[in-house]
């Protein structure tokens, strides 16, 4: 049963593939990875949901990912992933841009174990995962990235003044941030926010209701 688990997670892995067909070999070696190291620690402190652990490549790699088809970040750039959980957004984006500095945060400890754990188990070496409130960081960053962990007003209020004013991408320095759902009601104040949804992308159901929200470092409000 576990052999046959293994060889269909590894299956999953060409998901990532088929939508990011440059992949390096070690990219693609580290990818076919996940599924094993998830499992494992999922076992000794959940960090993913049992439902989710089976479709991980496309419910939490492929999802976090998202965020590379509206950015490339360029070598040496900082990103912040806030309330990363077991890694995401933050481990995928660090295998697919292994040039860039990628600090993850969580005020989980147990979640930072994890997330330290599958690093160094992938062999990566530009990340780094700190167990703290975002609110006590006092760093910038170029970019913030996270999946839902809050409304949008109160993760600007976490993270207000730790995004950097020199701006080195096509985009200008700010969040990108993975929701889901409707979120008018949730963005009425940000009127430069942009919305993105992640079915342009991606083929599969599971995104028909996904979105990528970017809002630059100057959040003005109505």
């Amino acid at each position: 049963m576990v052999l046959l688990w293994n060889k269909l997670a590894h299956m999953d892995a060409g998901i990532i593939n088929q939508y990011f067909p440059d992949l390096t070999e070690i990219q693609q070696q580290q990818f076919g990875l996940l599924a094993d190291l998830y499992q494992d620690w999922n076992k000794k402190i959940n960090v993913v949901s049992r439902k989710d652990i089976d479709e991980l490549y496309l419910r939490h790699v492929l999802h976090s990912l998202g965020i590379a088809k509206l950015i490339t970040f360029n070598p040496g750039a900082r990103v912040l992933d806030v309330g990363t959980g077991g890694g995401f957004p933050g481990i995928p984006l660090a295998i697919l841009f292994p040039d860039v500095q990628i600090t993850m945060v969580d005020a989980i400890g147990k979640k930072i174990k994890v997330v330290e754990e599958v690093v160094a188990g992938l062999g990566i070496t530009n990340t780094r995962a700190l167990h703290t409130r975002v609110e006590d960081l006092d760093e910038q960053f170029d970019f913030i990235v996270s999946r839902a962990v809050a409304l949008m007003p109160t993760f600007v209020h976490w993270v207000k003044g730790k995004i950097s004013k020199q701006s080195s991408h096509s985009l200008k320095n700010g969040i990108l941030y993975l929701k889901g759902g409707d979120l008018t009601e949730e963005l009425k104040l940000y009127r430069n926010a942009q919305i993105f949804d992640l079915s342009n992308y991606f083929g599969e159901d599971f995104f028909e209701t996904k979105k990528l929200v970017y809002l630059p470092m100057k959040y003005q409000r109505n």
